[in-house]
């Protein structure tokens, strides 16, 4: 039985039973709670924990998934290039959007670590919360965060986009598609982004670019947001 949990193919086979499962639980119950990414990552820690098999045995074949993560990633980039008469035609109010997506995302993860009581290092921690999680690790640990921790907020970033980003968007009567994909990629990475994908070719293009840039301002940003954080706070 332990061969068996731990051979790659029982990991890829859960995460896609999992996934097909809940993607058409979805599709049934049209409710945006129903985040099959969200549920699937619920699914497979309760049957892990349940049945008692170690995360390295099921990750045997997470691994082999996540592979596919890079291909997915260069994939984005068919969309953004049908947008780019677009994209040429509003260059600067694109940059300008991300930009300060990505300051508000760095200093509203700041504050509310603050106002908890949180130490330099979890703001340090916090900070690159919104962008794709390769990125952020190195920005955690390079300016003195807690990496694995990192990645657990931008998990959460990325979820809370995926879930409730178009509605929020919906509810305060944001309908331009460029805007929509733009907030979303900028605020949630790629879970976020696989959400806008679902809403519009357009708002998935925006989103797909806004994670490669969002990642770039982020990682200039945090060393100087902090250093200009703590220098007020002292």
């Amino acid at each position: 039985m332990s061969k068996v949990l731990s051979a790659p193919l029982f990991g890829v086979f859960l995460t896609l039973f999992a996934y097909v499962g809940l993607s058409k639980m979805k599709e049934k119950f049209k409710n945006p709670l129903f985040n099959p990414t969200f549920l699937s990552i619920v699914f497979i820690v309760v049957v892990l924990y349940v049945f008692g098999i170690d995360y390295e045995d099921y990750n045997q074949g997470g691994r082999v998934i996540a592979f596919f993560l890079g291909p997915a990633t260069v994939a984005l980039a068919v969309p953004i290039y049908k947008q780019m008469e677009r994209l040429r035609d509003s260059a600067l109010e694109i940059i300008t959007s991300i930009l300060t997506g990505s300051f508000i995302g760095i200093i509203s993860g700041m504050v509310l670590a603050f106002l908890f009581g949180g130490s330099k290092e979890i703001m340090l921690t916090i900070a690159p919360k919104s962008v794709t999680t390769p990125i952020a690790i190195e920005i955690s640990s390079s300016n003195g965060g807690i990496p694995p921790l990192t990645v657990s907020c931008v998990i959460i970033a990325g979820l809370v986009g995926a879930v409730l980003g178009p509605e929020l968007m919906k509810a305060i009567k944001v309908k331009n598609p460029v805007a929509q994909g733009l907030s979303i990629g900028t605020a949630s990475h790629g879970l976020g982004t696989s959400r806008a994908v679902q809403e519009g070719e357009i708002q998935g293009a925006f989103s797909g670019l806004a994670i490669g840039l969002a990642g770039i301002f982020t990682s200039i940003l945090v060393p100087i947001v902090v250093w200009v954080f703590v220098k007020f706070l002292s």
